[in-house]
């Protein structure tokens, strides 16, 4: 086949990765046609620092975009809010797509894009989890699947900023309740790797302080994940910690600790030792992603998340962003792999 026709719907942080760096790393195989953004001179220099053989065609409203497009596939990389009627769009113009997470405003709005993306078969739908495909993740759970940790006692997941937004992550909906936060802009993440790693989140309870202010996403969070093996996972959220970040999952048990300090330090060690650093080739991972998507559309095998996946991740993250009365059981609102 040909270059695979490339249209970028946002250019903020990950859209301009993508098409400052992703785009040229593979510019044998894909081609840049369309950008998309509400601000005109961002869109403009970003065309101009893309570069490529021929510019690309440039829109303000992804509407008249996906509607004269004529792209292979879409990289949706706008906020939350605006993901479901973009992928609404692409598959009704037969467009696969490659979304940012997490991957709707809601619950509601995430189950009905999996319908979509069930409905346009033969079209290509994937969330941008590129964590699980990191070298030092896929060691991690290389080590806890083969009982490294030996009994599990305990699994801790710290979510912990000294401040948030960072101070590089500035913008007008990352730090608002309805679509930002660290909860669904860095826990999903986790979550779903979680889930990779360990099977099904089923049941989750947490207790979260809110600013006074409505429209402020949240500021500590307590809470507890239970796997369908019934481990819990305890949760703790903060944009206060003093010093540095730690955004990392420990996993101690009778055989000792695998854990992975703030997202890519792989640390492991024996029961009653001091967990040791573990160094992990880059080259065993399997990023980029959009490396992998490129195979899918090629026919090729790769490894990439489906709208599903971002569904069942998006389940978790609700329930704890909406804490109730005890334990929430989410069993009955996850999609299995069968259906």
């Amino acid at each position: 086949m040909g270059k695979i026709k490339l249209a970028v719907i946002g250019l903020g942080n990950m859209g301009r990765h993508m098409i400052r760096s992703l785009v040229p790393q593979y510019a044998d195989r894909v081609e840049l046609v369309a950008l998309c953004d509400s601000r005109e001179d961002v869109l403009r220099s970003e065309s101009e620092a893309a570069g490529g053989a021929a510019a690309p065609s440039l829109y303000t409203d992804y509407r008249e975009l996906l509607a004269e497009t004529d792209a292979d596939l879409v990289y949706i990389a706008v906020p939350p809010s605006m993901h479901f009627d973009a992928a609404r769009l692409a598959f009704a113009r037969g467009i696969h797509v490659f979304c940012e997470k997490p991957l709707a405003n809601s619950l509601e709005e995430a189950q009905e894009m999996v319908k979509l993306a069930q409905r346009a078969e033969g079209l290509l739908n994937v969330v941008h989890f590129s964590f699980p495909l990191e070298a030092p993740v896929l060691e991690f759970r290389r080590r806890v699947e083969r009982g490294d940790a030996g009994d599990i006692r305990s699994i801790d997941l710290y979510l912990e900023f000294p401040q948030w937004p960072r101070a590089w992550q500035q913008n007008d909906w990352i730090s608002t309740r309805r679509e930002g936060g660290y909860l669904l802009e860095v826990g999903v993440h986790w979550i779903q790797m979680i889930q990779q790693t360990f099977g099904p989140i089923v049941a989750v309870r947490s207790e979260i302080e809110f600013p006074e202010d409505e429209n402020l996403c949240e500021k500590t969070v307590r809470g507890s994940l239970r796997l369908e093996s019934g481990s819990e996972i305890r949760v703790t959220g903060s944009d206060r910690r003093e010093g540095g970040e730690r955004v990392s999952l420990v996993v101690q048990g009778s055989g000792g600790t695998v854990a992975l300090e703030n997202w890519g330090s792989l640390f492991a060690g024996p029961a009653g030792e001091e967990p040791r650093p573990i160094e992990v080739p880059e080259e065993d991972g399997e990023l980029p992603i959009f490396g992998q998507v490129l195979n899918r559309l090629e026919g090729k095998p790769g490894t990439a998340y489906d709208f599903r996946d971002g569904y069942n991740a998006q389940v978790v993250l609700e329930a704890l962003r909406n804490p109730a009365e005890g334990w929430t059981d989410l069993k009955e609102r996850l999609i299995s792999a069968e259906v």
